[in-house]
């Protein structure tokens, strides 16, 4: 089942309240928690294991980006491939990585090439940009709150 939380911009006591709210949804995943905070986003991940239990831990990050994820991605292994005949390198066998190498192959246009029941926030932590998606029925709801 998993569940995300986050928010943006970070206050001094940032980690404080984002641990707050991943315990508020720790009945999501009860089989680990992750947490990135910097100065400019806050992204918490609650963990039900179910694919690639060892290497599926999230946050996930590449050199610059940043993902936490909620779902399945039912193409994982064909996007993986894909990507792979492009010139990326896996280092795990989770679904969640094949969105951190998707995003940086094809941008905000990954989401087209999802087939699955999903809802992420994916930030950049070079230009700290944040993108957030869900998948397009809506299956994975994503909330957010913007003042």
């Amino acid at each position: 089942m998993c569940g995300i939380v986050g928010f943006a911009p970070v206050k001094e006591n940032g980690a404080e309240i984002l641990k707050q709210m991943m315990d508020r949804i720790a009945h999501r995943g009860p089989d680990g928690e992750g947490q990135f905070v910097d100065e400019y986003v806050a992204l918490g991940h609650r963990r039900l294991s179910i694919i690639d239990l060892a290497g599926g831990t999230q946050p996930m990050a590449t050199e610059h980006l940043v993902v936490v994820f909620n779902g399945e991605i039912y193409n994982y292994l064909e996007l993986k491939k894909e990507l792979e005949n492009k010139g990326h390198h896996f280092k795990t066998n989770s679904d969640t990585e094949v969105l951190l190498h998707g995003y940086e192959e094809y941008h905000y246009e990954i989401v087209n090439h999802l087939r699955g029941m999903f809802s992420f926030a994916l930030y950049d932590t070079t230009t700290h940009e944040l993108f957030c998606a869900r998948d397009h029925f809506g299956i994975k709801p994503f909330y957010y709150y913007f003042d």
